[in-house]
């Protein structure tokens, strides 16, 4: 093979390989190049307010409600008289658990009909509830809990999915371990939050190698927030050689016979 051929598969190797590389088909929710590598930087006032986060019930939520009376007369023990509770104890998140809150905001309960619940916290509905039973039981007591509350955790992470929030609250790394850790390719230091209306969505940027940027972010989550573990530059390269490499066999299948008649006429 002449040198001046070498040179030619040698260039255009390297061509395909730069021109195959670019990330921008697989990073999601990309921001102005200005502002795309920027560390999000969190009050200390918002901080304050979203490690004592509630949240509130919305249309489409699903509920558990549980009224419970006492026993008997004098009794301190309490017996339920409705429930939505299910028994199964599985983390996973449950389409058709509990009471559908509606678009109205509302549900159905037996002796109270349609109420609204919308805008309500856990123990706000619970307290508003108590006196609306009161109206027809005797020492009512009520218990809410929201159960559709998760998070999505998409990306680089080796199990992408729906997480559920068990607790009222849940972090990042939280959500990252449940979802078995990030992949080889995940970019560590631009993890995107994106939160709120998807027409207008806000985006935080968090740092997880950088112990100061960490300082001056949050790792707190909301309920349906959007973790996005973007993958590093170095799957788009990965990508591309793996797109190449049938050009490569291809080349090389049809140069290795005119090598080897070189060889024999040498």
């Amino acid at each position: 093979m002449s040198m001046g051929f070498k040179n030619l598969i040698y260039i255009l190797s390297i061509s395909l390989l730069l021109g195959g590389c670019s990330m921008k088909e697989y990073k999601l929710f990309q921001e102005d190049k200005e502002e795309q590598d920027n560390i999000t930087i969190v009050s200390e006032k918002e901080y304050k307010e979203e490690m004592v986060f509630e949240n509130i019930i919305a249309p489409n939520d699903r509920v558990d409600i549980t009224v419970y009376i006492q026993a008997g007369q004098g009794s301190q023990q309490m017996t339920s008289i409705l429930t939505s509770r299910e028994t199964n104890t599985s983390d996973d998140i449950q389409e058709n658990i509990g009471l559908l809150v509606t678009q109205k905001g509302t549900v159905r309960l037996p002796l109270l009909g349609s109420v609204f619940v919308s805008g309500y916290t856990q123990d706000q509905a619970s307290e508003f509830l108590i006196k609306e039973y009161k109206k027809y039981i005797r020492n009512p007591y009520v218990l809410v809990e929201i159960k559709n509350q998760r998070v999505i955790v998409m990306g680089e992470v080796r199990k992408p999915g729906i997480v559920p929030v068990t607790n009222g609250t849940m972090n990042i790394i939280e959500a990252i371990a449940r979802s078995g850790d990030l992949t080889d390719f995940a970019s560590r230091s631009n993890i995107k939050i994106v939160r709120g209306n998807l027409r207008n969505p806000k985006i935080r940027n968090v740092d997880l190698t950088d112990m100061s940027a960490l300082s001056l972010s949050s790792l707190y989550l909301k309920p349906n927030d959007i973790v996005y573990i973007q993958p590093r530059n170095l799957k788009g390269y990965n990508k591309a050689f793996n797109e190449i490499s049938p050009f490569f066999r291809m080349v090389s299948s049809i140069l290795d016979p005119l090598n080897q008649r070189k060889t024999l006429i040498d």
